[in-house]
């Protein structure tokens, strides 16, 4: 069983060391992908997963790491990104974002402000009571933007009246209702 993944035109890749990496105008992104019964080679504008056996497992990794690449090659040549909305209905609350933190500030009367340190390679914009996260990395724009939708949540309040904080609204490629 054998499947190709052509490269388009301004992207390169190389696999070294059990480490695919990819390289496009956004930037470098690397991602380990081994499994014993596959082998990944790259050559000039091809990636191709081989495996000698045929079974079902071997289908769903080689279907996974396509995923995987192809995401790879999304963030290299166009951003990932997230959006969230600011909500703050009982007191006005000020986000601020800056290269290593993102703030929230007066959350419900808090007087205390919530803070985050923000990952490196992801990068967070605060624009009106929007909040727009962008990496080149998917698992890293959608962990960063759970951690601020994280930041604001309350336990044992109802949500139908507490409705103050920020939420997900836009996933990379998906809306949300």
């Amino acid at each position: 069983m054998q499947t190709d993944i052509v490269l388009p035109q301004g992207i390169s890749a190389s696999y070294e060391n059990n480490v695919l990496s990819i390289n496009g105008k956004n930037g470098n992104t690397q991602r380990p992908l081994s499994y014993k019964q596959l082998a990944l080679s790259v050559t000039g504008n091809k990636i191709s997963l081989k495996s000698h056996l045929q079974g079902r497992r071997q289908r769903k990794i080689i279907g996974t790491f396509k995923a995987h690449i192809r995401n790879m090659i999304r963030g290299c040549n166009e951003m990932h990104h997230y959006e969230l909305k600011i909500c703050s209905g009982h007191f006005p609350m000020s986000v601020t974002a800056s290269k290593e933190e993102f703030t929230v500030k007066n959350f419900l009367g808090e007087k205390i402000p919530r803070i985050l340190r923000l990952k490196k390679g992801a990068a967070v914009k605060v624009e009106g009571d929007k909040v727009i996260v962008e990496s080149i990395s998917k698992e890293l724009a959608g962990q960063t933007a759970a951690d601020i939708e994280q930041l604001t949540r309350r336990t044992n309040y109802d949500t139908r009246i507490f409705q103050d904080g920020i939420y997900i609204t836009n996933k990379d490629g998906k809306d949300i209702k």
